[in-house]
């Protein structure tokens, strides 16, 4: 049976999306083939240049890497160093400031202190009055830089703020309790400087 028309137009167009197909794999396959052969000329490049490289150069290039590190290492200890000293500058500047101010608060006593031995000695009850005016001026300036006197008043001994010296009997008072003071102590801030210095009832 003869093909008709319709049948032999059907059969060319499937011949030629076919030769079109098969052109653009083939165009497809020699543009990657190209890419794939400088790929691996390049990894052949490297794997080359590794292998030219000799252990001379190597050991040339971890000496001039430690020699990098040696400097750096220098360069931060002398910088530690500036550091270290420019601190200990600041420290000393600090304490010295704050010890010439306190010495400043002083000098009113100092010169109150010349008056009374300047003075005549020949009124007992006054020259009492200046030293206990001195003694006040004094106190007042400690206490402004936060020393406080440790209360011994009903006080049971206690090691973090009494030193005790002696022990006593004493009917009237529960043992442990402080007896006496001794040796007023002191505080500065909250933290003892000096303990009390007590007797201690000890029944």
């Amino acid at each position: 049976m003869p093909l008709e028309n319709e049948d032999i137009d059907v059969a060319k167009d499937a011949e030629q999306e076919a030769a079109a197909e098969n052109a653009e794999e083939q165009a497809q396959e020699a543009a990657g083939e190209p890419a794939e052969a400088a790929t691996e000329a390049v990894e052949e490049g490297e794997v080359q240049e590794a292998e030219e490289k000799s252990p001379e150069a190597e050991i040339e290039a971890l000496n001039a890497k430690l020699a990098e590190n040696a400097e750096r290492m220098k360069r931060l200890q002398a910088d530690f160093e500036n550091f270290r000293r420019r601190t200990r500058q600041e420290k000393e500047e600090l304490s010295n400031m704050v010890i010439q101010g306190f010495i400043t608060e002083l000098l009113p006593l100092v010169d109150n202190f010349d008056r009374a031995m300047a003075a005549e000695a020949t009124d007992a009850e006054k020259f009492q009055q200046g030293v206990e005016m001195i003694y006040n001026q004094l106190t007042e300036i400690l206490k402004n830089k936060g020393m406080e006197v440790i209360d011994v008043t009903d006080a049971k001994f206690d090691p973090n703020f009494h030193q005790a010296v002696m022990r006593v009997q004493n009917p009237d008072l529960e043992d442990d309790t402080i007896a006496a003071e001794l040796q007023k102590g002191y505080m500065v801030k909250g933290k003892v400087i000096r303990p009390s210095m007590v007797q201690v009832v000890a029944n």
